[in-house]
This record gives C-alpha cells, sequence and structure tokens, in this order.
C-alpha cells in the first residue's frame, strides 16, 4: 500500500552540480522506494542541466528521468528525514546543509570527470548509478528499519 507524500519520509541528495550524481541518487529513490521516501536533489552550484548520460543510464534499467537540476536554495526552510551528500571527496566543495534533518555522507566519484567515448564514459556512469543504487538504497532501507 502506497502512502500519501505527508506520510512517506523525505531525502535530500546534495552535490555541488546536481547534473549527475544527485540527479541518479533522486530517481533511483523515486523508482524504488517511491512507496515510502519522496527524495529531491539539489546543488551548490547548479549545473543547468542533467548530463545527457545520466539519462540514458537511468533509461536502461527503465526509469524515465526528466530531472532539473536545482539550486539548494530551493529547499531552504523545508524538513527532511535524511540529507545526503554524494561528493566524493572534500575538494569537489561538497555542500553542507544547515537545515533540519539527519546530515550523512555517502561518497562517489564524479562520472562527468570521464574521458573517452561516449560509450566509454557511459560505462562509468553505469558503474556510478550501480553503485548508488546499492549504496544509497540500502542506506535508506536500513535508517527506515531502525525508525
Amino acid at each position: 500500500m502506497e502512502r500519501s507524500d505527508s506520510d512517506k519520509k523525505r531525502v535530500l541528495f546534495l552535490c555541488t552540480g546536481n547534473s549527475c550524481r544527485s540527479q541518479m541518487a533522486e530517481a533511483l529513490t523515486n523508482h524504488f522506494l517511491g512507496d515510502r521516501w519522496s527524495a529531491f536533489s539539489a546543488g551548490t552550484a547548479p549545473a543547468g542541466y542533467v548530463h545527457h548520460l545520466v539519462v540514458r543510464a537511468l533509461a536502461e534499467i527503465g526509469i524515465h528521468h526528466q530531472g532539473e537540476s536545482k539550486s539548494i536554495e530551493r529547499f531552504k526552510g523545508q524538513a527532511f528525514d535524511v540529507v545526503i551528500t554524494l561528493c566524493d571527496d572534500a575538494a569537489e566543495n561538497c555542500p553542507f546543509w544547515l537545515g533540519q534533518g539527519e546530515r550523512v555522507h555517502i561518497g562517489f566519484p564524479d562520472p562527468a570527470l570521464a574521458t573517452g567515448r561516449d560509450s566509454d564514459r557511459l560505462d562509468v556512469y553505469r558503474q556510478v548509478c550501480d553503485d548508488i543504487r546499492r549504496r544509497v538504497l540500502s542506506y535508506l532501507r536500513e535508517y527506515e528499519a531502525a525508525k
């Protein structure tokens, strides 16, 4: 039975550009856990687009994602159960959330840094997408079971 939006837990995924990892995490969570979670994503310096290889990697696993690169400012004052930062290393200026919500860091490499042909780069996006699916969804399930 699907919960109403007001009964669902809320998660915010943060990255710098909100064009790759946070978009994947938002789409994966809403697709696989959308009956219990409402997922959102944002960045401190939004790129203004969702990377086309994110869209392709998600489409390959049956997720149609028409995300929007959003600023963290859009979510100021909103309450979240969990806020997850996804930047792999601090040098990427991973955002810090000052609002309500348990803060967690689950880092992943930035697939946008992959080089080569689109097919080679798509492999990197697939791997990051698979890792996000495994680690983030597992964390959210464990969080839910503990609450």
